[in-house]
C-alpha cells in the first residue's frame, strides 16, 4: 500500500471513530440525561470532526453528526402515506372508565381462551405526551423518511427536520432490522420552553403560548435550519412497518391488529428492544396487572407530573402481550387493545359576557359561552361550549356570572358553573330562542330530546353550509378542493343552494371567487365531475341523513341497492338492515318524507349524479357471504381499502388474523407471516386478479 492510500484510511478510520464516539454522546446526553465529559470536550470532538471533513469533503456521510445543520428552506411539505396507518386512542376520563375497559378486555380474552392463570390482564401502563405524534422510517439502519401523523393515513415529510434533533439517530446501532418504522412523540421540556421564549422577545419574534405549540411550530418550518436551532426532544413509543432479513428471506411485520409473530412477544420487549438500536424511549413506564395496577400508575404519575421536565396530559395503557393486541383487535380508528387516560383539566375563572346560539348541520341548536378572555391549560380561551338549555339550567349559569372554565380532557373548553357569591343583581336565565338566528324557521324540540333544532332544513344557510362541506368529506362524495371557505361563499352568494347545484358550477364562474385561481377552479370541475359516480353508499351518507353514519349508509347500499328503494322502504323494511333500529328507520322515513329533501334527489339526478350499486348487486348476489378473508401485502392496483370495501359490497369479512376459520388469505407484494401462517394451515391463497374472480369482477 502506498503512502498515501494509508494516509487516507487513517483519516477515514478517524472519521468513523469521532462519529461514533459523538454519536454516543448524543445518546448519553439527549436520550439518557447521563453525559460523561464536559460540553468543552464534546465542542473539541466536533470541531475536529469539522476540521477533518472540510479537508476531505469525500467522506462526508449523510448520518454524520455535522449533517444536522439542516438543508436550505423547502418550497412546501410533500405528503408520505403510511404504511401502516397511525392511529388514535379512545380516552378516558375517570376510574370507571378504567374498571370498564379492562372488564372488556378481560372477558374477550376469557372467551378466546387467553386469560392469565390469576385472570388479571397484563398492562404496559406509559405517559401520554403532550407533543407531536411522527414517524421515522429507518432503512439498512439509516433514517430515511420523517413524517407527521397527519389525518392517520397520510402525513407530511418532515424527514429534513427531524435529522436535526440530536435525540433522534441517524444510524442505528447493534442488529437492527432491515426497515423499522418507529412511531412517538416530539416534544420540547419546559425550561427549554422558557429559554426559547426569552430569545423569541429579545429577537422581537413570535412568543410561543405552550411547549406543544412551540414544539409542533418548529417541527413544521419550511426551513430545517430554523429547526436546527430549536431544543426539540424525541421518544419512540410504538411501531408501523418492520421488515427483517434472515437467511436470505425477508419477513415482514405490521402492527395493524397487534399481530403475535412480531420480533418480540410483549410491548414491552419491544420498547427495551428498541433502547437496543439506540433510540430513545423513556424510562416512566411499568408493566402493571389489572385495573388496580392502571389506577395505582395514574395516580403515581398524577402526583409527579410537575417533576417531569416536559409536559403531558395524562397517560396510556396497552395491553401487554402482542398476541392479545391479536386477539382485541381495532374498532374504527382505535384499537381496543390501548386506552389514554388523562388528567383532570386545567381550570380558571372568568367572566361570562354573552349567550349566542350556534346552527348546526342538523340543525341542532347550540349555546355557545362568550367570555372575557382567560389563559386556560396553555391557550387563551374567549369561547365554551354550554351544551344545551337543560344543561345550563342544571349548572345556573347566567350571563354577567364569574364563571369556572376547563379545559375538558385539556382540549375543549367548558364552562363548569358559576360561583354564586360573586353574582350580580339582576341576572336572568337563558331561554332558547323560538326562532332560529340565522333564517328565521320556528325551533322546535322533541319530547324524547335534549336538543332544540331549527326546522328550516337546508333552507337555512347554517344548515346548507355545513351540509355541503359534510358531503364534501373524504368519507361522502370525497370533493377534493371544496373547502369550507369556497362553501361558505358559494352559500353566501346565493350561487349555491343544495348539494345538486354544486354540480351545476362550471370552472369559469369558480374563478371568480376569492382565492380561487384557474387551476383550482379546474382541478375542483374534476373533483366534482369523478364524484358525479359515486358508490351508493357514499350518496347515501353524503345526503346527511341524522344517525346515518358511514356504517349504516353502507349498509342501507347493500339491502337496497339504490337511492329509490330506500326512499320507498317502510319501517319493517329498513329493520331488516343490519344495525338498524326504529330510531334509525323513524330519522331515514322522515328525512325522505320531506318535500325538499326528495327535491334535492330528483335534483342530482338531473345534474347528472348517479350512484353506483354495491359489487355484489351490480354483480348479482352476495358472492362471499358467511367467509373470511385475510389480506396482506401490496397489490397492483387495489389499495387495502379498496379491497377490503368490494369484499364487505358482496357480503364477507375482513379478519387482520389468519385462522382455520379463514376462507382466503389475498396476498400482494411483500406479504409477511400471514402469508406463512395460510400456508401452514393450508387456506387458499389468492392474488389480486383471483380476488376479482372471485368477485365475478
Amino acid at each position: 500500500m502506498s503512502a498515501s492510500g494509508s494516509k487516507g484510511t487513517s483519516v477515514a478510520q478517524r472519521l468513523d471513530s469521532l462519529r461514533a464516539e459523538i454519536a454516543r454522546h448524543n445518546r448519553l446526553y439527549y436520550v439518557q440525561d447521563a453525559p460523561v465529559i464536559s460540553d468543552a470536550e464534546y465542542d473539541r470532538l466536533m470541531k475536529e470532526l469539522m476540521a477533518l471533513e472540510e479537508s476531505h469533503p469525500d467522506l462526508i456521510t449523510p448520518e454524520s453528526p455535522t449533517q444536522r445543520v439542516g438543508a436550505g428552506p423547502l418550497p412546501a411539505f410533500k405528503s408520505v402515506r403510511h404504511a401502516v396507518p397511525m392511529r388514535s386512542l379512545g380516552n378516558a376520563f375517570n376510574p370507571e372508565d378504567v374498571l370498564a375497559f379492562d372488564k372488556r378486555v378481560g372477558d374477550t380474552l376469557r372467551d378466546a381462551g387467553m386469560a392469565a392463570a390469576d385472570g388479571q390482564v397484563e398492562y404496559v401502563a406509559e405517559l401520554k405526551f403532550d407533543g407531536l405524534a411522527v414517524s421515522l422510517r429507518y432503512e439498512q439502519g439509516r433514517l430515511a423518511q420523517a413524517a407527521t401523523r397527519g389525518d392517520g393515513q397520510t402525513g407530511e415529510d418532515i424527514t429534513g427536520n427531524i435529522r436535526t434533533l440530536r435525540s433522534v439517530p441517524l444510524q442505528l446501532v447493534g442488529d437492527f432490522p432491515e426497515v423499522l418504522e418507529v412511531r412517538g412523540e416530539v416534544l420540547m421540556n419546559r425550561s427549554d420552553f422558557d429559554s426559547l421564549n426569552q430569545a423569541q422577545q429579545r429577537r422581537r419574534e413570535k412568543i410561543f403560548v405552550n411547549p406543544r405549540n412551540a414544539a409542533a411550530g418548529s417541527l413544521r418550518q419550511l426551513d430545517p435550519r430554523i429547526t436546527a436551532t430549536r431544543p426539540l426532544r424525541f421518544f419512540a413509543y410504538g411501531w408501523g412497518e418492520i421488515r427483517i432479513r434472515h437467511d436470505g428471506q425477508t419477513e415482514q411485520f405490521r402492527q395493524e391488529a397487534g399481530q403475535a409473530s412480531m420480533p418480540r412477544p410483549t410491548h414491552a420487549q419491544m420498547l427495551d428492544w428498541f433502547e437496543q438500536f439506540g433510540l430513545p424511549v423513556n424510562g416512566v413506564r411499568k408493566v402493571v396487572k389489572g385495573a388496580e395496577g392502571l389506577l395505582a400508575f395514574y395516580a403515581e404519575t398524577g402526583g409527579a407530573r410537575a417533576q417531569l421536565p416536559f409536559d403531558i396530559d395524562g397517560v396510556v395503557y396497552k395491553v401487554n402481550s402482542l398476541a392479545a393486541q391479536e386477539v382485541l383487535g381495532y374498532v374504527a380508528r382505535a384499537p381496543r387493545f390501548a386506552l389514554a387516560h388523562k388528567f383532570p383539566a386545567q381550570e380558571e375563572t372568568t367572566t361570562l359576557v354573552g349567550i349566542e346560539v350556534q346552527v348546526g348541520r342538523t340543525g341542532a341548536i347550540t349555546p355557545v359561552a362568550r367570555l372575557k378572555p382567560v389563559f386556560v391549560g396553555g391557550v387563551t380561551v374567549t369561547n365554551a361550549t354550554l351544551h344545551n338549555e337543560d344543561e345550563i339550567r342544571r349548572k345556573d349559569v347566567r350571563v354577567g356570572d364569574t364563571v369556572i372554565v376547563r379545559r375538558a380532557g385539556d382540549v375543549i373548553p367548558e364552562v363548569v358553573g358559576p360561583v354564586l357569591d360573586l353574582r350580580p343583581e339582576g341576572t336572568s336565565l337563558f331561554v332558547t330562542p323560538r326562532t332560529c338566528p340565522v333564517c328565521g324557521s320556528a325551533v322546535e324540540r322533541l319530547e324524547d330530546e335534549a336538543i332544540s333544532r331549527c326546522t328550516g332544513g337546508l333552507f337555512c344557510a347554517a344548515q346548507r353550509k355545513q351540509s355541503i362541506a359534510h358531503a364534501a368529506g373524504r368519507k361522502a362524495l370525497d370533493i377534493e378542493g371544496l373547502g369550507e371557505k369556497l362553501v361558505d361563499q358559494l352559500v353566501e352568494s346565493g350561487r349555491v343552494k343544495s348539494l345538486a347545484d354544486l354540480f351545476t358550477l362550471n370552472a369559469l364562474e369558480l374563478a371568480s371567487y376569492q382565492r380561487m385561481a384557474r387551476k383550482s377552479a379546474e382541478n375542483l370541475m374534476a373533483a366534482l365531475e369523478q364524484a358525479r359516480t359515486p358508490e351508493l353508499g357514499r350518496l347515501l351518507y353524503a345526503l346527511g341523513i341524522r344517525h346515518v353514519g358511514e356504517t349504516t349508509a353502507r349498509d342501507l347500499a347493500r339491502h337496497f341497492g339504490s337511492v329509490e328503494a330506500v326512499m320507498q322502504a317502510d319501517e319493517t323494511e329498513l329493520l331488516k338492515v343490519n344495525d338498524v333500529g326504529p330510531v334509525v328507520a323513524g330519522s331515514i322515513i322522515r328525512f325522505f318524507a320531506e318535500a325538499h329533501n326528495r327535491e334535492i334527489i330528483a335534483a342530482l339526478a338531473a345534474a347528472g349524479v348517479h350512484a353506483r350499486a354495491p359489487a355484489a348487486l351490480a354483480g348479482g348476489g352476495q358472492r362471499l357471504a358467511g367467509r373470511t378473508l385475510v389480506l396482506t401485502g401490496t397489490m397492483p392496483t387495489w389499495t387495502r381499502d379498496d379491497a377490503t370495501r368490494h369484499i364487505l359490497a358482496a357480503g364477507g369479512k375482513v379478519s387482520a388474523s389468519v385462522s382455520k376459520k379463514t376462507a382466503y388469505v389475498v396476498a400482494g407484494e411483500e406479504a409477511g407471516s400471514k402469508l406463512a401462517k395460510a400456508r401452514e394451515l393450508g387456506v387458499p391463497v389468492l392474488d389480486e386478479d383471483g380476488l376479482k374472480a372471485l368477485l365475478g369482477m
